[in-house]
């Protein structure tokens, strides 16, 4: 794959914008600063998998939350 392209494709389209502030909140917690321009290549490893992880452990708890919810 060519550098600069993401082969990430959203189930739903509609969710960008939110997974983006999602992203930003997680940085801002951890004390990361993005780029406001959005270019992260000189972001290093370990930030930028302690963002991705912490992302998808909110979304996981997210998900549980909203799957307990529908079982209530």
């Amino acid at each position: 794959m060519a550098a600069g392209q993401n082969s990430n494709t959203l189930v739903v389209p509609q969710a960008n914008a939110a997974l983006n502030q999602l992203k930003y909140e997680v940085a801002q917690e951890l004390g990361i600063a993005i780029p406001q321009d959005g270019y992260m290549g000189n972001m290093a490893t370990r930030d930028a998998g302690s963002i991705g992880g912490n992302i998808t452990r909110r979304l996981v708890q997210i998900a549980e939350q909203s799957l307990a919810g529908q079982f209530k």
